[in-house]
C-alpha cells in the first residue's frame, strides 16, 4: 500500500472548497459556531464538501503541535545573531534538541535549529515570523517535521 504524501501549502494558493473547510472547523472548534449546519452556513459551503475534506486540512499549528520543528536559517556573521534566535525560541518555550553552525563565509554562516513544539506559548506562525524578523537573520526556512 502506497504511504500518504504530506505538503505544506500556503494558503493563497488553496482552492476556496478547502479554505472554508478549514475556517468551518475554526468555528466549530472555537464554539462559534455549535453544529456543522450552523458552520458550513457561515462560510458558504455545502454539509458535503465540508465532510469530504474536513479530515485532509489540518493547520500547521495543529499539526505542529508536540512535533519536533526544524529551521534552517541564513545569519550574518555577527556576534549575537545566533543567540538572539536562541533566546527567542527559549523564551517561548521551546525546548531546543539540536544547533548546527557553519563556519562564515563571505559574511554569513548556515545554521540549523531543531526544537519541540509541545510547550510553546505562541502559536508557531508567530514564533516563525519573530524568527525571521530579528536583525541579522537573513533567511529562515522550515526544512522538516517529525
Amino acid at each position: 500500500m502506497p504511504q500518504d504524501k504530506f505538503y505544506l501549502v500556503q494558503e493563497n494558493v488553496l482552492p476556496q472548497v478547502l479554505k472554508k473547510t478549514a475556517k468551518a472547523k475554526e468555528l466549530l472548534k472555537s464554539g462559534s459556531a455549535r453544529t456543522v449546519n450552523e458552520a458550513v452556513a457561515r462560510v458558504g459551503i455545502s454539509r458535503g464538501a465540508f465532510y469530504k475534506y474536513r479530515d485532509y486540512i489540518i493547520p500547521f499549528r495543529e499539526a505542529s503541535r508536540g512535533k519536533i520543528l526544524t529551521v534552517a536559517l541564513i545569519l550574518e556573521h555577527r556576534a549575537g545573531v545566533l543567540s538572539a534566535v536562541l533566546n527567542t525560541i527559549a523564551q517561548a518555550s521551546g525546548s531546543i534538541l539540536t544547533i548546527n553552525q557553519n563556519i562564515p563565509l563571505q559574511g554569513v554562516a548556515n545554521a540549523s535549529i531543531s526544537f519541540e513544539t509541545d510547550n510553546l506559548t505562541v502559536d508557531v506562525h508567530v514564533l516563525l515570523a519573530t524568527l525571521a524578523g530579528i536583525a541579522g537573520v537573513r533567511k529562515l526556512e522550515i526544512i522538516g517535521q517529525s
